[in-house]
């Protein structure tokens, strides 16, 4: 796919870098010229434009990319000014980042393909882990439930998966555990590749081990009851 980010802050770039790594193809925009430089050697093209002036977005070709993503997020004007700019020129799928409940508002009324809100929601999922003791990290599937991901607590070490009964015990739907193995590449370097241990083959048994990760479905509520059980 092909992708416009227009902002090239930090979030903006690292989104960038991320959908380039990912093997998309990414144009970059910004009026800063440092960030351009930094972001340059990384990223398909980049544009040192002002995304606020509608004749320097015309030279961008939003009409032969897949979406295009409004990353800015410290100049809230610029935000707003560059989606009411892409929805005059009959940009289709935008997606914006919101820096507030104000923005996020603007934004809904520009009824934008998708609103971002990474500054909200690492802040939930810093408040999870706080108030968890547990390094979480959640998927909200609407106001109530999660996809929900967690390194096994001790509680569970050596314990079966299927005599955990997350479901019968915490009403919370085991999706699946993954499992760091360890491998040497070429130059004998060791990485640590997560492997899906279960649902494992033939209806064998997974024993969880230390540093066993957890993928799991349900209500916010289950899966903090189920961490105050095992405290």
């Amino acid at each position: 796919m092909r992708y416009v980010v227009i902002g090239l802050g930090i979030y903006g770039s690292n989104l960038a870098r991320d959908l380039t790594d990912m093997g998309h193809e990414v144009i970059g925009v910004d009026m800063n010229q440092t960030h351009i430089d930094e972001i340059k050697d990384y990223i398909s093209t980049v544009y040192l434009v002002d995304s606020t002036e509608e004749a320097t977005l015309n030279v961008l070709p939003l009409r032969s990319v897949d979406v295009v993503i409004v990353a800015i997020g410290e100049n809230f004007g610029a935000s707003v000014r560059t989606v009411a700019l892409l929805k005059k020129m009959g940009v289709e799928n935008i997606y914006a980042r919101a820096i507030d409940d104000l923005h996020y508002a603007i934004l809904e009324g520009f009824q934008v393909q998708r609103i971002i809100t990474p500054e909200q929601r690492a802040a939930r999922d810093l408040a999870h882990e706080m108030e968890l003791g547990a390094v979480i990290k959640s998927l909200e599937v609407d106001s109530r439930h999660y996809v929900i991901t967690f390194e096994a607590p001790a509680y569970f070490h050596g314990i079966a998966v299927d005599d955990l009964r997350l479901d019968e015990n915490f009403k919370l739907h085991l999706v699946a555990v993954a499992r760091r193995t360890g491998s040497v590449n070429i130059l004998g370097v060791k990485h640590h590749e997560p492997e899906v241990v279960y649902p494992g083959k033939d209806g064998e048994a997974t024993e969880v081990r230390p540093g066993d990760v957890f993928t799991v479905f349900g209500a916010l509520k289950d899966f903090r009851a189920m961490y105050r059980h095992i405290s």
